[in-house]
């Protein structure tokens, strides 16, 4: 699931800040976790909508 990937994600983000790491691989990192959490309001918003519908159908 998304939420997963986003916590391991986040965790290797941490861990690349608290080592100091490049900053260049701290960037990457970062935008990796934007990406996957606009993916994840995105799914969240398609599927109240996808609720909302089918309780308008009832």
């Amino acid at each position: 699931m998304l939420n997963d990937e986003i916590c391991k994600l986040r965790d290797k983000l941490n861990r690349s800040i608290e080592q100091g790491d490049d900053y260049s691989v701290t960037y990457q990192l970062s935008v990796e976790l934007d990406e996957l959490i606009a993916k994840y309001y995105k799914e969240l918003k398609k599927n109240k909508k996808k609720i909302g519908m089918e309780n308008h159908a009832n």
